[in-house]
């Protein structure tokens, strides 16, 4: 019985100081490209007496693009209310986010000046929140200002970009989220 005793505590000793004992400039390479794998419980009787770090890979950036085609002031909202949300949401977590909301087609007029159900909405949301930002399809206005014989009026939040879905397109190909509500 006395012998089992011994094995059991020079067990125990083996792996505290492995699970103690910092690893070899080789293994910290390995472990760094492998994925984490999860850990046998240690045998019963046995407490552990280190805590295992795992090593946290840099964040990336958060990026978020919101697709608005519709002329539906509710369509319209639920996208702001997207774009607040998520921009209150890393904020809270101390994290950066950029958020831009694309509008083409019939989803031009929430950047009307002249037609835009959310025009106030987006006033205030460009003045309390830089991360937001809303742009309009060039495309969209050539074809509007050409069916309504007039010139169509942005508001100043808005950034005029050739295509929408071209936009869409390359902001995914960089890598951001993408959205529609």
């Amino acid at each position: 019985m006395k012998r089992i005793g011994d094995v059991v505590r020079l067990m125990a000793g083996v792996i505290a100081l492995l699970v103690m004992a910092p690893p070899s400039a080789p293994a910290q390479e390995k472990n760094q490209a492998a994925p984490v794998k999860k850990q046998a419980a240690p045998a019963q009787g046995l407490k552990r007496t280190a805590a295992v770090a795992v090593a946290v890979p840099d964040k990336k950036p958060h990026r978020l693009i919101l697709q608005v085609n519709s002329n539906e002031p509710a369509m319209m909202n639920l996208a702001l209310n997207n774009a607040t949300n998520v921009a209150q949401y890393y904020k809270d977590l101390g994290e950066n986010v950029a958020i831009d909301v694309v509008t083409f087609g019939p989803g031009l007029h929430m950047l009307r000046d002249d037609t835009s159900p959310v025009k106030a909405r987006i006033k205030a949301i460009s003045e309390s929140n830089p991360s937001i930002s809303f742009e309009a399809c060039a495309n969209t206005r050539d074809n509007m200002s050409r069916a309504e014989s007039k010139e169509i009026p942005l508001m100043s939040e808005a950034k005029v970009v050739k295509s929408g879905v071209v936009r869409v397109m390359e902001l995914q190909e960089q890598g951001w989220a993408y959205v529609k509500p």
